[in-house]
Order: C-alpha cells, then structure tokens, then sequence
C-alpha cells in the first residue's frame, strides 16, 4: 500500500525537522553504524510516518517524547501500533529521555532487536566420502 502524497511531503518536512532525540538517535544508526541494518528516517508507511524504520528486520522505531503521555496521544499510538502489527511490522517505542541519557543501553537494545539470524542451511552436510 502506497502512502498518500500528503503523507509523503509530511514526511520529508518531518526530515528537515527531527527532534534532538531523534538526531541523536539517527547519528548512531545511519549508515550502517549498528552492523548491517539499514535504517530510514521520517519513513510514510500506510497513513502513517516512522521515526525509523528497518526493512530487514520490520521494525519500526519511535522515539517518544512527553507529548505521548497525553491520553489522546496515548490512544492513537495504540491505533497505529496496532495497524502496523496487522501488517507485520513491529513496533519499538524508546523514550526521548533515554535516547539522551542512555544512548548505549538503547543501541544495544536495538541490535538485539535487528539482528536477523541467517538462514538454516537447504539440507545437511555431504555425506562422507568411501563409507556406504
């Protein structure tokens, strides 16, 4: 599902626009800076746009500050966290404070998070070689 145009152009000025949390956190994860997992920011998904967003892993991941505390904020969080779980992405919500007071704790959180295993291998090893 392709995101509404409208949601596209929030999401770029939402780009030029991040919150300290949000840079601080973008520094530490751009470029490949948290082993192979590739991060998008500001990324429009459906209605919605994801502070970060891992492909590999489907994992969106929000930096929240205190305006999600808000009942009414509160509530649509728990609509949209459960629109992108009904589309098999999973949602990590950190707090703006810990982003700036434990940068390290939350880095490797998220490691754990993206790490994807490879995959099993298609069969077993060869058999040995002159046994029958």
């Amino acid at each position: 599902m392709y995101p509404p145009q409208q949601t596209i152009e929030r999401a770029r000025e939402l780009r030029r626009k991040l919150t300290l949390p949000e840079v601080v956190l973008w520094n530490a994860i751009c470029g490949g800076r948290l082993g192979d997992a590739r991060f998008r920011r500001q990324h429009p998904r459906g209605p919605y746009i994801l502070n970060f967003y891992c492909e590999e892993a489907r994992l969106a991941v929000e930096v929240d500050g205190f305006g999600h505390e808000h009942p009414d904020q509160y509530a649509h969080d728990l609509r949209r966290t459960a629109w992108l779980t009904a589309r098999g992405i999973n949602v990590h919500r950190i707090a703006a404070r810990d982003v700036l007071s434990n940068l390290e704790g939350v880095l490797t959180d998220l490691k754990r998070r993206v790490f994807v295993p490879p995959p099993p291998p298609l069969r077993g090893p060869p058999p040995p070689m002159g046994e029958d």
